[in-house]
């Protein structure tokens, strides 16, 4: 069963967050050779991605990974709410959803062009 979590990203701005992959014992699950791949969609049924989140693998031996999406992708996602989640593959090519939720995209008040950023 996949964890629960929220995430607010700030538009315009590189959201960055950690996760450390435990089992439900507590012990640390070992992702190595592990993959893993996130989207952002306005609803679990929309046909196409906002946005891809890169997860990267940044701590084998903790079970670390971190998400990231760009300043520059996030100034073009309009503010809002979304749904997220990420998808890991397994050495066997095993796929399990680790995370899900919901994430919050606040709006900017800094504009870092002569325009506005979505949704105007």
């Amino acid at each position: 069963m996949p964890v629960n979590r929220d995430i607010y990203i700030n538009q315009g701005t590189d959201f960055i967050d950690t996760l450390e992959m435990v089992s439900t014992d507590g012990s640390v699950v070992d992702i190595s050779g592990y993959t893993f791949t996130s989207q952002l969609r306005t609803s679990y049924v929309t046909a196409n991605a906002t946005a891809n989140i890169n997860v990267s693998v940044t701590d084998v031996d903790n079970g670390i990974a971190t998400i990231f999406l760009s300043a520059a992708n996030s100034l073009n996602i309009c503010a809002g709410r979304y749904v997220w989640d990420i998808l890991m593959y397994d050495t066997a090519n095993v796929t399990t959803r680790i995370v899900q939720g919901i994430a919050i995209v606040t709006p900017t008040a800094t504009w870092l062009t002569q325009s506005p950023p979505l949704p105007f």
